[in-house]
């Protein structure tokens, strides 16, 4: 008898999950994770900045504006405030807003955590010290659900399914409220999520920007609502219906929600992304500008590509070869790999609407093929794995493979490169000054009694 599995109570390991993610404090955590923490927001703030003033960002804020909502919380590129779960909105969806925001997985978090932190942090004015406790915890969080949830969710996006949970913990912990407040955000947060892959299939418009905004919005709201003792299932995640069931099925696995838990921690390993693409395809575009820095390449004299992936890279990546959005360019395999061998791929504006017809990066993409590649697809998914071919017109083939992209955590991104990329990313929206002032608030936000000094510094930098 002592030998049988006992099935754990409904909804008893997401309550140990958030029960632990509660209590964390700076002083007991390594200092590798808080300083992690400060490098996740820095590269957070940097790509909402830039994404504030894509067409997304602005029509999602001009919405917002217009409603007039009161409340303390700033919106990137805005000098006014508004209500705290309006301006995750706005700051989810521009974060969101240029694929480089971090990724673990198939989950963006810092598109949805941060700025549902930095909502709740500005309306009940708590300390920076809060603020990388709230990181912390939401990105736990969030990562660990969308591992619970598992690859079964196929056609979903788990960021916005994982999301407002991740954003619940986040804002609760900022608002300090009790667990048993918390588990009622998180039972709120989990009847709010959503998000289909449509917009994969070559005409996604805006709409994958908006599901991390949403995902912020609706944590930051649970957690308004559940401050004011607004009740939900205490087992929404892993109990009968719950989020795990209902998504994963039965490839579902709660063991995930904690796993290790303590041990270590999830925002020391995530993905800076140093492309504005789908993550899918980074190892493709970076062994591609290999060659093409090797033997100095030119199109002219490419006669077609050949790259190897993983099946659901090829499912979702592999058919869009001349795009007509920002959106299709960004997840089609041929476009990228054209843009790796005759343009800048670290560029966000080489994936801009004025950008799609450059003729020298569409004709490259039409000679780009694609397979699966059974040796990448035995690596996947704990590798997203390229192989890739140049055929030359001169009979010459040129080849090379990669295992993981840089800033993944197999090659993650230095401290100097994460700021060196915010400095980029704001370049065009913020003053230099500002640029600066930013970078120390950040790097010392753990001193701070309130972030009022970033937000300060935040509308001081809008240059338009």
């Amino acid at each position: 008898m002592n030998d049988v599995n006992v099935a754990p109570v409904a909804g008893e390991q997401s309550q140990r999950l958030i029960e632990h993610l509660t209590q964390l404090t700076l002083n007991g955590l390594d200092k590798r994770v808080p300083r992690e923490a400060r490098n996740r927001l820095l590269d957070g703030l940097g790509c909402g900045l830039y994404g504030a003033k894509m067409p997304w960002g602005k029509i999602t804020a001009d919405v917002a504006f217009a409603e007039e909502s009161r409340g303390k919380a700033s919106v990137f590129g805005r000098l006014e405030s508004i209500a705290p779960a309006r301006a995750a909105l706005c700051n989810g969806t521009a974060m969101h807003g240029i694929e480089l925001d971090d990724i673990l997985g198939h989950v963006h978090p810092g598109s949805v955590v941060i700025p549902a932190a930095l909502a709740a942090a500005e309306h009940c004015g708590a300390s920076g010290e809060r603020v990388l406790l709230g990181l912390i915890a939401g990105y736990e969080a969030m990562v660990r659900l969308s591992r619970a949830i598992g690859e079964a969710a196929w056609g979903f996006h788990i960021t916005g399914i994982a999301g407002p949970v991740g954003a619940a913990v986040a804002a609760g912990v900022l608002m300090e409220l009790s667990h048993e407040q918390i588990m009622n955000a998180v039972g709120i947060a989990c009847s709010n999520a959503a998000g289909i892959k449509s917009f994969t299939q070559g005409n996604g418009g805006m709409i994958k920007r908006l599901h991390a905004g949403r995902a912020a919005e609706s944590g930051v709201l649970a957690c308004l609502l559940a401050e004011r003792e607004f009740t939900a299932p205490a087992a929404a995640i892993d109990g009968r219906f719950g989020l795990l069931e209902v998504f994963g099925g039965e490839k579902a696995n709660p063991t995930q929600l904690v796993d290790k838990l303590g041990h270590d921690y999830i925002i020391c390993h995530i993905w800076t992304k140093v492309y504005p693409f789908c993550g899918a395809l980074h190892t493709t575009a970076q062994a591609l500008k290999s060659l093409r820095d090797k033997y100095d390449l030119q199109p002219a004299a490419i006669k077609n590509i050949r790259v190897g992936i993983n099946s659901r890279a090829v499912a979702l990546n592999g058919a869009i070869s001349s795009p007509k959005e920002t959106m299709a360019a960004q997840y089609s395999l041929p476009f990228v790999a054209a843009v790796a061998l005759a343009a800048d791929p670290k560029d966000p504006r080489s994936f801009e609407n004025s950008a799609l017809d450059n003729p020298t990066v569409c004709d490259l993409a039409r000679r780009v093929e694609s397979y699966v590649d059974p040796e990448m697809e035995a690596k996947y998914p704990r590798h997203r794995a390229a192989k890739v071919e140049v055929h030359l017109s001169n009979g010459t083939q040129l080849e090379a493979s990669l295992l993981d992209a840089h800033g993944t955590p197999a090659d993650p991104c230095s401290e100097d490169e994460v700021k060196e990329k915010f400095r980029c990313l704001t370049a065009e929206s913020c003053d230099s000054r500002a640029i600066e002032s930013i970078l120390n608030i950040v790097e010392h936000i753990e001193e701070l009694p309130s972030i009022a000094p970033l937000s300060a510094a935040l509308a001081a930098g809008i240059t338009s």
